[in-house]
């Protein structure tokens, strides 16, 4: 296995005690129809900059909420809480749409359940989202959240509906406001159209969200991760034993890519634009319509919304995940 200079670094530093500065990160994700959650979350654990608080999940499967668990206990994140959408069914990933890709949540949970929190078909003792969301944003210092929404859109519409309770004061609303920095969100098409997170599940959720979210929200649509192809390089050089390796080998195959719009999400919600995006939309808003349909209005009006764009080629920003990916699974195959 080559070790690249970054994550020698990376350890060697950890070692000598220095540590660099870490962003708080909620993820909330849809964990189950597509293979680039497990990326993200690969990415959500093992980079450098992230202080990760917990991580909660918009789709009620129990084979969800059981891979997530696995996935954090084997990137040595076990201490994270997880949140798991209510009520729970056992549903598996079916693609009946392509007739291609594979279902690997319940593959995961199952093969690496020995890192798992909870167990093996248990997942009551995930936390509500909304309880985990309240907690957790009333432990942090104002304005140091920023929450990757890389799925549907319903734990954060209850967020934004929930009343005071043991953990605050403050309505939802009032928590976002003063903790919440920034709303990363993985929905839409840009400047209009019809996209999956949005209209999938629950468009009345997305519209919620979209339309009365209390502070700034950035955006990447799904033309901007769709010809981001990343995955395939992890299944050949990752370790053997990675889950993620196997998450994609599973669904997409051997030496195969998938689109890379999750994993983009979260880089951008850890690292900023970077070199990799710019601002697409400097100035209006997005709205989203009941049946899921949204569309850049190019007035503001107080609005603080933004979407992304690419700063490099497909395949630049395709290599520089491949690479990420590669990372943290050494990284975690050797801690």
């Amino acid at each position: 296995m080559v070790w690249t200079l970054a994550l020698v670094l990376l350890l060697a530093n950890s070692a000598l005690g220095v540590l660099p500065f870490r962003k708080n990160i909620i993820i909330d994700t849809d964990l189950h129809s597509d293979v680039d959650d497990a990326g993200a979350l690969l990415l959500a654990c093992s980079h450098p900059g992230v202080k990760l608080l917990g991580v909660n999940i918009n789709y009620p499967s129990i084979y969800s909420g059981l891979a997530a668990s696995s996935l954090l206990g084997y990137y040595n994140h076990a201490h994270v809480p997880l949140g798991l959408k209510r009520p729970f069914t056992n549903a598996t990933f079916f693609d009946d749409y392509e007739y291609v890709n594979g279902e690997y949540t319940s593959k995961v949970a199952y093969n690496w359940r020995h890192n798992a929190s909870f167990p093996w078909a248990n997942v009551s003792g995930t936390w509500n989202p909304v309880e985990l969301y309240r907690k957790l944003l009333s432990e942090q210092e104002d304005q140091t959240v920023t929450i990757a929404s890389i799925g549907f859109l319903d734990n954060l519409s209850d967020l934004l509906s929930s009343q005071p309770d043991t953990y605050s004061p403050l309505t939802g609303r009032q928590l976002v406001i003063e903790k919440v920095n920034e709303l990363v969100v993985m929905g839409g098409s840009y400047p209009s159209g019809y996209e999956f997170n949005f209209f999938g599940y629950n468009s009345t959720a997305a519209a919620h969200v979209v339309n009365t979210w209390p502070g700034a929200v950035t955006f990447i649509g799904d033309k901007v991760g769709h010809y981001v192809l990343s995955g395939a390089r992890l299944t050949i050089e990752g370790p053997e034993r990675d889950p993620v390796r196997a998450a994609y080998t599973w669904y997409s195959g051997y030496n195969k890519s998938r689109s890379s719009w999750d994993p983009l999400t979260v880089l951008y919600a850890v690292e900023g634009l970077g070199r990799i995006f710019r601002v697409g939309g400097r100035s209006g808003h997005n709205h989203v319509y009941p049946d899921g349909r949204n569309v850049w209005r190019s007035w503001s009006n107080g609005w603080s919304h933004h979407y992304l764009e690419l700063a490099v080629s497909n395949e630049t920003a395709g290599s520089i995940l491949d690479e990420k990916f590669i990372e943290g699974a050494v990284g975690a195959a050797y801690c």
